[in-house]
């Protein structure tokens, strides 16, 4: 029998880097797996490829975790196909970059909305079913951006600097309700985010399978304990000069 049979996942942004590897291992595992993105054709064609992985199975959502409504639709969907919700990864976030003075409304805005506003919608969707479970996370995925400040992250840092209060605080909220709430924190991570090109750290920085891997290892974390963050750095980043 698979580690984690009967119990259900939704990873929001699961098509494509950290969030696709969180979910092949949580199917790997035995998860039956909620994926959301924006697009039906990326959904559609993760979810297909995710159910050929053996273990659990796969369904692709369609939902913009900037739009509460649709954060309402997908964990719907999510309960209506698979009876529940065991576990939340709100996985989906964007990165936009450039000195404070040139930073656009747009990407602020787009910004605050995906990384703060997004996980606030699927949170509070979810909370309602993930209190029926036995044993019931929500993992946020952060970034050391959120305890480290960096010139043209002024957006970035914001948001995930909020993250890990917001992660914290909802761990004081839910704790007696049964639902542990941790954020991981992976420094650099080769994976093309914030339009920046998959490959030019390769050799040193860390993966998506990385990631996931701490995701994993706090699920089998006995209900008595809680790691409530985990901070993930590659090993031996290039030497500053």
């Amino acid at each position: 029998m698979r580690e984690f049979d009967g119990r259900t996942a939704i990873v929001t942004g699961g098509t494509q880097g950290i969030g696709r590897a969180i979910a092949a291992d949580l199917v790997r595992a035995g998860f039956d797996v909620a994926v959301t993105a924006r697009t039906a054709r990326d959904v559609e064609s993760v979810a297909s490829d995710l159910s050929g992985l053996g273990g659990g199975s796969a369904l692709g959502v369609v939902a913009d975790v900037r739009d509460p409504e649709a954060a309402e639709r997908a964990v719907g969907e999510t309960v209506n196909r698979f009876g529940g919700v065991d576990l939340l990864v709100n996985n989906a976030g964007v990165g936009k970059y450039a000195p404070v003075q040139e930073l656009t409304l747009e990407d602020w805005h787009l910004q605050m909305e995906t990384n703060l506003n997004g996980v606030f919608y699927f949170s509070r969707a979810a909370i309602p079913h993930l209190v029926k479970s036995d044993d019931a996370w929500i993992i946020n995925i952060g970034s050391l951006a959120g305890r480290n400040p960096f010139a043209g992250g002024a957006g970035y840092n914001a948001t995930k600097f909020g993250l890990l209060g917001m992660t914290e605080a909802m761990m004081l909220d839910l704790r007696y309700e049964g639902i542990r709430v941790s954020l991981v924190m992976p420094g650099s991570v080769d994976t093309g985010f914030g339009d920046r090109p998959a490959g030019e750290k390769a050799g040193w920085a860390l993966t998506s399978e990385d990631v996931s891997r701490a995701v994993l290892d706090l699920l089998r974390y006995p209900g008595n304990a809680h790691a409530s963050r985990i901070e993930l750095r590659p090993s031996q980043p290039p030497r500053k000069k």
